[in-house]
């Protein structure tokens, strides 16, 4: 399986720098997935759950694939689920595996994540974006859509779940953790690449209220709460995590949302270091290959390629958020 041709990755969103029909301003947005499993009217996708048919690919780098990283392992599917990482950095090729394997996937043997599209759909000629689940008895692709991989896990792979393992997408809390995910999704989650990837003026600042008018009203609500949807931990937490995880060190300098940082926020700054500090989510974030991938791998931005040291932040000082009710 070798790509016939390269795949130019845009900025961490995995696809190209300028979607096909994009607006003027509105480069780097997260489109929807193009390969989706069908989904029934109970939720359900009627994906087949089996201990090692199915790979997820991801890259720590990326904060759509962090999602699934986090799901995978608050719900004990490591042995269940295989893995295989790109490296942070991308080639002209696009997602690429790394030196430690040979730059080969262990799996597949193929050197770019591409080539796993064109093994999918020989004609495939979208954007080649991670996370992706991979069946390894049929060959192909299953999805890539960062929502429908995570939803799975919490749906379809609920009898492989650890002892304990938290319900993170409870029937009776759906319709409320994707109305806050959707809002989440279009102001912030891709509201920072709307404002750094900019084209005009006009588009930017846009961009940049609408992330800060949304990170006031999330403030204000983990105020009163521990987490988004009150004192369970959900899929929206998981959706919100990777972006801010990623903003001091990223989106405020490289990507200009630079009115407030997270940890300037009272409330937000101490939640994000109350999920860090849970299994899943410090463990799946890695702000080395975060920054790589984000300084080295847009010359457009910044031509240097130089990777700032900072910010020197406690991700692990006390939160007391554990005293939170409701």
């Amino acid at each position: 399986m070798q790509a016939s041709q390269p795949f130019p990755v845009g900025p961490a969103t995995g696809g190209y720098p300028t979607p096909p029909g994009a607006r003027p301003g509105q480069e780097g947005i997260r489109g929807p997935a193009e390969i989706t499993l069908p989904v029934g009217r109970d939720g359900s996708t009627g994906l087949t759950a089996e201990p090692g048919r199915y790979q997820l690919y991801a890259s720590l780098a990326c904060p759509w694939s962090q999602r699934a990283l986090i799901v995978r392992r608050l719900l004990g599917l490591e042995r269940v689920i295989g893995l295989t990482l790109a490296d942070p950095v991308p080639s002209e090729h696009g997602w690429r595996f790394g030196d430690q394997a040979g730059g080969r996937d262990p799996l597949t043997g193929v050197r770019y994540v591409s080539e796993l599209y064109l093994a999918t759909d020989r004609s495939y000629a979208g954007r080649v974006s991670l996370p992706l689940m991979w069946d390894a008895r049929a060959q192909h692709i299953v999805t890539n859509d960062s929502a429908q991989i995570t939803v799975a896990m919490e749906t379809e792979f609920r009898a492989f779940w650890r002892p304990g393992a938290p319900d993170l997408y409870p029937a009776a809390k759906r319709r409320e953790i994707e109305a806050v995910a959707t809002l989440m999704h279009h102001t912030v989650n891709n509201g920072v690449y709307k404002a750094g990837l900019a084209t005009t003026q006009a588009s930017y600042e846009e961009a940049f209220d609408a992330i800060f008018t949304a990170l006031d009203v999330l403030e204000e609500r983990l105020s009163r709460r521990r987490f988004l949807l009150g004192g369970q931990l959900t899929e929206a937490d998981v959706r919100l995590f990777p972006t801010l995880a990623r903003f001091d060190a990223v989106y405020y300098l490289l990507y200009k949302c630079n009115l407030h940082r997270i940890a300037d926020y009272r409330a937000l700054w101490a939640y994000a270091r109350d999920l860090y500090q849970q299994p899943g989510f410090g463990d799946t974030t890695d702000f080395v290959a975060i920054k790589r991938h984000y300084y080295q791998s847009q010359p457009w931005i910044n031509p240097s390629g130089i990777i700032p040291k900072g910010p020197f932040v406690s991700w692990l000082a006390p939160h007391g958020r554990d005293q939170i009710r409701g």
